[in-house]
């Protein structure tokens, strides 16, 4: 269950405590996050919304160990990673996090299943291990037909379900998504919203996802609306995060 008060006693896939985020802008102290509280199940899908500048981005980036944060905990999986050094963040994001960005972030000259193997790359998985989790991952997103064909040779619907089986190749402890049908029509987003879905209730993944359309939202099992240093749950009064 997501819990936005740091109020959960058994013990979550994702527990932030404290969590807060200043830049120095000048002779300016900007504060994007203060003090905020959030526990998030394994097998959740949870949205956040809010208006630009608010902090979603900077929440997703912290929990994924993109940016170290000012204060605060983030304990993941039992990995406190709030204080971990770069180069262990870096290890530690290969094994346990997907990411999904609204820019695909394909490399044109590869294909998509070149694409989908990246990440992989990096681990000790031989080559023929490879081919099976680029296979499963590409069969997923019903693109195993496509693994031939380079982004130019594909729609953008497609390319962001190539994006999502780069995602999920490694087998990551949560998805992290930011923006995932930005550039998509709303057929197509419908598409990778539904596939979405299947990586959940089917596979058991647990999702975060920062998004501004409200028809994307409500997919997610839970709407939390970040603004001003206040979560605050859909269907649920205001929290604070203090």
């Amino acid at each position: 269950m997501v819990r936005v008060d740091g109020s959960g006693a058994s013990p979550s896939l994702i527990r932030v405590r404290g969590l807060d985020k200043k830049y120095q802008r000048g002779s300016e102290e900007i504060h994007v996050l203060q003090g905020l509280n959030l526990d998030v199940d394994k097998g959740e899908f949870i949205a956040f919304m809010g208006p630009s500048g608010s902090g979603k981005t900077t929440l997703l980036n912290l929990l994924g160990g993109l940016d170290i944060s000012s204060a605060g905990s983030i304990i993941v999986s039992g990995d406190e990673i709030s204080h971990m050094s770069r180069s262990k963040l870096t290890e530690w994001r290969a094994r346990h996090v997907g990411f999904v960005f609204q820019i695909f972030n394909l490399i044109p000259v590869l294909t998509a299943y070149q694409n989908v193997e990246l990440p992989l790359l990096l681990t000790r998985l031989s080559k023929a291990e490879r081919h099976k989790h680029v296979e499963t991952a590409l069969t997923v997103v019903g693109l195993a037909d496509r693994m031939t064909h380079y982004p130019r040779q594909l729609s953008g619907g497609q390319e962001q379900r190539v994006a999502i089986a780069r995602a999920i190749v490694s087998d990551p402890t949560f998805l992290l998504c930011d923006e995932p049908t930005g550039d998509l029509d709303r057929r197509s987003a419908d598409e990778i919203m539904n596939l979405i879905d299947r990586l959940v209730h089917e596979y058991g993944k647990t999702v975060l996802m920062v998004t501004h359309d409200p028809l994307v939202a409500k997919r997610a099992q839970v709407t939390l609306h970040l603004d001003k240093g206040v979560l605050v749950e859909t269907l649920g009064k205001e929290v604070a995060v203090s």
